[in-house]
């Protein structure tokens, strides 16, 4: 079995791809598994979404309600299950300069790659929700070179990103947030920005061009979206969808839940049919969480005695989709 990558490479791997002259597409959600899932279907990189974390965990709004030590302790989790490089929503960084320091340090330990600090003024809001404020510029510029500082006492390797809330915010605009971003970089120390709710291809190329670091954005206008080849020309290093995989499960949680309700059992056949008939095939979670290491571990190291008889045990079937002939009987 080959040796999974260390923290530090897994950092190193983030900064090569944004050194790249092209598009990285950074897919989001809150669990190990859906990162886990990312890395198996070619995915280089993936986002632990502070938003999805507070709905999916807690079952409370993004509103800056969790905090230092349940970010820590999830990302934890999702580093030691990936090889890819995971980066975390630290929000605000749970306070000022101070606060900082210490949450860079706890995200540094966590063996994550990446941490994105936003300069939304606390209690923090969603990006996608009306009634943002954004601190001063030069205050996001301090708790920037506090986390730089944090950082290289630790490991330079780990990677800084300045998320700009600007857009969209009380009395700022695009000048205001473009500004912002060179100010993060320049004087903040930031490896690469986060241009949030960018709303026209205009934006989206001018500050490419005037950020002096890689940009990556998330749309928010009205028009349709910027393809994939759309946003390399423009110059966009990453394009990130923060919760997709963590919506989508959740979209398809109440759609069979109400089926279930309306038909029973018989929905849970039908819906296990579709999942056979996939293009993609079924999720291969066994092979996600490792199952497999169980019975080498047990192999290798429980006495003969204490190891599990696996011929003439058996699991318990989920998926009656299909009838499976055993004997000439129907199992």
């Amino acid at each position: 079995m080959a040796k999974p990558p260390s923290s530090t490479d897994k950092r190193r791997k983030l900064r090569a791809i944004l050194k790249r002259k092209r598009l990285t597409v950074m897919p989001g959600g809150f669990s190990p598994l859906y990162a886990r899932l990312a890395q198996e279907v070619g995915f280089e990189t993936f986002f632990m979404a502070g938003s999805q974390l507070s709905a999916f965990l807690y079952g409370v709004p993004d509103n800056g309600i969790i905090g230092l030590r349940d970010v820590a302790d999830h990302a934890r989790h999702l580093a030691a299950r990936t090889d890819i490089p995971i980066m975390i929503d630290a929000d605000t960084g749970y306070g000022n300069a101070v606060n900082v320091h210490f949450a860079v340090q706890e995200m540094v330990r966590s063996g994550v790659a990446a941490l994105s600090l936003e300069d939304q003024e606390a209690p923090k809001k969603s990006s996608t929700l009306a009634g943002r404020r954004v601190i001063s510029q030069e205050e996001q510029v301090g708790k920037l070179q506090a986390a730089v500082a944090a950082r290289d006492e630790l490991d330079p390797e780990f990677v800084i990103c300045a998320r700009c809330d600007a857009l969209g915010a009380e009395g700022s605009n695009f000048d205001d947030a473009l500004e912002r971003c060179i100010a993060y970089v320049e004087q903040g120390g930031a490896d690469f920005v986060w241009l949030n709710s960018v709303e026209t291809r205009q934006q989206v190329k001018r500050a490419c061009k005037e950020i002096p670091a890689p940009v990556l954005a998330i749309w928010g206008g009205e028009d349709t979206p910027p393809t994939e080849a759309e946003y390399e020309k423009l110059g966009l290093r990453i394009v990130l969808y923060p919760v997709f995989c963590a919506t989508a499960g959740l979209q398809a949680a109440w759609e069979l839940l109400n089926d279930v309700r309306k038909d029973g059992g018989t929905a849970l056949h039908a819906w296990n049919g579709r999942a056979n008939s996939s293009k993609w095939g079924r999720v291969p979670q066994a092979k996600l969480v490792g199952a497999a290491r169980i019975r080498q571990i047990e192999d290798k190291y429980l006495p003969k005695k204490a190891q599990r008889d696996y011929t003439s045990t058996r699991g318990h079937r989920v998926d009656f989709s299909r009838t499976i002939q055993k004997k000439g009987r129907p199992s």
